[in-house]
């Protein structure tokens, strides 16, 4: 009967031997903040005429604006825009990162094959046949020159083979790292698949911005030839001075001198998202540059529940692979003060000639385990160990300032979209009231009753308020972009979870 092993250590490295240990800290997911319900402006009642709801967000967001164009232009870019194949190819690289982690789990084998001329040393080993090993040889020694030491072939082929076994967990923490970061490059590519949809709408929409501000431009440039004209009759006819005449050309040429810079705007709008698109240089032209209103923002904007946003906003879902993948690290390094053992295998076939490799009392072979036991690495394997550690603790607060990035984005983007909506009913009504004023102006001018200028400075109030106005619809609408780019959205129809194969191990993986 085999005596009972009482020695809690000898117990704990037999449970090891016979089952594996992993050590090191097992990650638990961080607990993440959010609000009870969305942040406002603070302002009581407000009166907007669009509302975020706490309703299912809609992924393809960029819908709401019920424009065509932009919704083709989204659905175009997934698959053309380079960053988003870049993206992807480094989720590539992290898979196959992740699958050099894992071949350390299996055995490793290797067929090798080797000839060799060999020629024996009369002074090496094989020269004790010569003597008893001390002084002369003694009185028994047969002397070297009765031995001929002629060279010879050496023919061997075999295979041989080698396992690490993982008794500590240190292969299982490392690949647990490998595919925490496989996640979190997974992440990042949603990520900047968020960033090219809210961008290609950005672009789109100040593009239409500045084609309404170029509209308005125009117009105003039509009321600066009318007035021109108006101001050379009247001096025709002794009704007024060549003065008003001068300053009416004046404002003119003033109001057509912004026209060549709103036209470079949009020229650079349609480049910008052509090459989000992966085109040249104005191949989008022929496709925008038919001038269109910016799109109305929807009465109603889904905008989720704030429980939902450490699942949904890809940095927190990075930042969060990235934790798991430091505290697996931890595990790595505190495995290495651990013995390694490894089991190594041979078996070969050796022969003087090759008529004889397919003998069988050719064959050779070894195998047996190999014990390995850290003693003194002067202070490296402690430094690995507190390095380990340090990068955890930083990846655990970069992931407390992701989050409290994500709600400070969030809040500022919901202030944003009310605040801009009452700016632009203000604005709204100060166009109405400038274009009233204008009219007043000049009936009163071509009475006689007021002079030039005033028609002038109610003409500029005009156009300044109607570049405000314009330039609130396309700002409220940017809001919206920004609101949605916060939230996250935008990617869970294109890179759904399940889909990611992020442990696929066969060579027929295929590209995320």
């Amino acid at each position: 009967m085999p005596r009972r092993i009482r020695n809690p250590l000898y117990q704990a490295m037999l449970l090891c031997l016979l089952s594996g240990c992993t050590v090191g800290p097992d990650f638990e997911k961080p607990a993440a903040w959010f609000p009870d319900e969305w942040f406002s402006s603070g302002t009581e009642e407000p009166t907007v005429a669009s509302v975020p709801v706490s309703e299912p967000l809609n992924p393809d967001w960029w819908a709401l604006f019920n424009d065509a164009e932009l919704t083709a232009l989204e659905k175009r870019v997934v698959s053309a825009n380079l960053d988003i194949q870049a993206a992807t190819m480094r989720v590539a690289e992290s898979r196959a990162q992740r699958r050099i982690a894992g071949a350390s789990e299996l055995p490793g084998a290797n067929a090798d094959a080797s000839y060799a001329r060999e020629l024996p040393s009369a002074k090496g080993a094989i020269s004790l046949i010569g003597g008893g090993g001390k002084g002369d040889g003694g009185s028994n020694a047969i002397p070297l020159t009765a031995f001929t030491f002629p060279s010879f072939n050496l023919w061997q082929y075999g295979l041989d083979s080698s396992w690490e076994l993982d008794l500590w967990g240190r292969v299982r923490r490392s690949v647990e790292s490998a595919d925490a970061a496989l996640e979190a490059s997974a992440a990042a590519r949603r990520g900047t698949l968020v960033s090219v949809l809210a961008e290609v709408a950005r672009d789109y929409l100040a593009l239409r911005g500045t084609q309404t501000e170029l509209k308005i431009t125009q117009e105003n440039l039509a009321l600066d030839r009318d007035n021109l004209r108006l101001t050379r009759e009247r001096a025709d006819a002794g009704l007024a001075t060549q003065l008003d005449a001068a300053n009416a050309a004046a404002a003119l040429a003033r109001t057509g001198a912004l026209i060549p810079q709103l036209e470079q705007q949009q020229a650079q709008y349609i480049n910008q998202l052509g090459f989000l698109l992966g085109e040249t240089p104005g191949a989008l032209s022929a496709e925008l540059m038919t001038a269109q209103a910016v799109p109305p923002v929807p009465p109603r904007v889904p905008v989720g529940l704030p429980s939902e946003l450490a699942r949904r906003r890809p940095d927190i879902l990075q930042a969060e692979a990235a934790l798991h993948a430091q505290t697996a690290q931890v595990g790595v390094a505190r495995a290495n003060f651990y013995p390694s053992v490894n089991l190594t295998g041979n078996f070969d076939l050796q022969a003087l000639q090759t008529k004889d490799l397919g003998n069988w009392a050719a064959r050779t072979y070894g195998i047996g385990p190999s014990l390995s036991l850290p003693i003194f690495q002067g202070g490296e394997l402690r430094g690995t160990l507190k390095l380990t550690k340090a990068e955890a603790q930083e990846a655990a607060i970069a992931y407390q300032r992701t989050v409290l990035n994500a709600w400070q984005e969030i809040a500022n983007a919901l202030i944003a979209y009310e605040a801009e909506q009452r700016r632009g009913v203000q604005l709204a009504e100060a166009v109405v009231q400038n274009k009233r004023a204008l009219a007043l102006a000049r009936q009163r001018y071509k009475q006689g009753l007021v002079d030039f200028l005033q028609v002038l400075a109610t003409q500029e109030n005009l156009l300044t308020a109607q570049q405000q106005q314009a330039d609130s619809v396309t700002t409220l609408a940017l809001d919206l972009v920004s609101l949605y780019k916060a939230l996250g959205g935008g990617w869970e129809n294109t890179f759904p979870v399940e889909s990611e194969g992020l442990h696929e191990k066969g060579p027929g993986d295929k590209m995320p």
